[in-house]
């Protein structure tokens, strides 16, 4: 069984870039991805815009050019990262998760299921970057699972005519309501604070979404949590303590996503309580397992309030190559020090 210097789980913009970067200096390494490269983006609503500008989500030094000149929509991204694997012959090997990895001597053991077949895989060192949005929040109510439920929004059109409850007040609440608004849904707002939080939302949907929810256009349902869900109501609880039902025809639960650190676990790195981010020296990537780096916005577990974006965790790539092939460490912020992003 031949060992590669490096693995790579996961294949979203910042596994990508680092496989290049390891292609561009001879690293030997194998990248795995469960699902599809740019996993977390494939299954956002059709049409929709990055925050960050395009220069900002652009990788490996390839430009990102949109027809217009504005920020790239997740059809254009995903075609974008599709042209880098195809440019660079980065060969990923996508609907393979990797279900267990092992520490050998002098290496670690990666234990796939690809087409049903297991294989096995070593590597003298490890590079996680898994994402931090790889499963809904789950709220653990009654209903959560009916099907009229749902933790994605795809499409406007399949509420056209209905009345529709989106629970959630960040950005993708927000744009599910905005977008189902003037898709013909009757749409009620829950949410558990009394105030959209402005800098979770994007700047061009906020100011029509308060103007539509102060004139009653969308139904304004503040300070409420969902208690309950039925085939035709949701009972929320109001800020008065009582429960209320309210008429809903679907429901999105626009609320939030979890990362999947299982295999940070696996492999034993310490991980911070609440948003279970791995400790790890913010010069390098490598977590306090030696030979485990993470990469991408993994570094920051579960965030709630974000701070780590596609658009400023490109220096992870030089930093784990850099220590990886030995070229010098540059300096980073707290010295060099174990580092954790603080709980949300």
């Amino acid at each position: 069984m031949d060992t590669y210097d490096v693995a790579i789980v996961g294949a979203g913009p910042i596994g990508l870039e680092l496989a290049v970067a390891l292609k561009r200096r001879g690293v030997s390494y194998v990248q795995f991805d469960a699902r599809q490269i740019g996993q977390t983006m494939s299954w956002w609503a059709a049409q929709t815009r990055f925050f960050s500008s395009n220069e900002r989500i652009a990788i490996a030094g390839v430009p990102l050019v949109t027809v217009d000149g504005g920020k790239a929509t997740r059809e254009v991204y995903l075609a974008y990262l599709r042209g880098v694997v195809m440019q660079f012959g980065l060969e990923v090997r996508t609907y393979e998760p990797v279900t267990e990895v092992r520490r050998l001597e002098g290496c670690f053991e990666l234990a796939t299921t690809r087409r049903g077949v297991a294989e096995r895989t070593r590597a003298r060192r490890v590079v996680l970057a898994t994402g931090g949005t790889d499963r809904p929040r789950r709220l653990g109510v009654v209903g959560e699972d009916l099907p009229h439920v749902s933790h994605y929004f795809r499409e406007a059109h399949e509420y056209f005519g209905r009345r529709l409850m989106v629970v959630g007040g960040k950005n993708s609440a927000a744009e599910a309501a905005l977008r189902c608004f003037h898709g013909g849904a009757e749409v009620l707002f829950s949410y558990r604070r009394k105030v959209l939080p402005a800098k979770s939302i994007k700047y061009w949907i906020l100011p029509e979404l308060q103007g539509l929810l102060d004139a009653n256009r969308i139904v304004p349902l503040m300070e409420t949590e969902v208690a309950s869900i039925s085939e035709s109501e949701v009972r929320l609880r109001h800020a008065d303590g009582l429960e209320r039902g309210h008429a809903a025809d679907f429901v999105l639960l626009m609320t939030g996503y979890e990362a999947d650190m299982s295999l940070f676990r696996l492999l034993g790195v310490p991980l911070a309580e609440g948003t279970q981010a791995p400790v790890f020296d913010v010069r390098t990537m490598e977590t306090g397992v030696p030979g485990v780096y993470v990469a991408g916005t993994a570094a920051g577990g579960t965030q709630d309030r974000f701070e780590l974006f596609i658009e400023n965790c490109h220096v992870h790539v030089d930093r784990i190559v850099r220590h990886i092939t030995g070229e010098g460490v540059n300096a980073g912020v707290n010295g060099g020090a174990t580092y954790a992003l603080p709980e949300s």
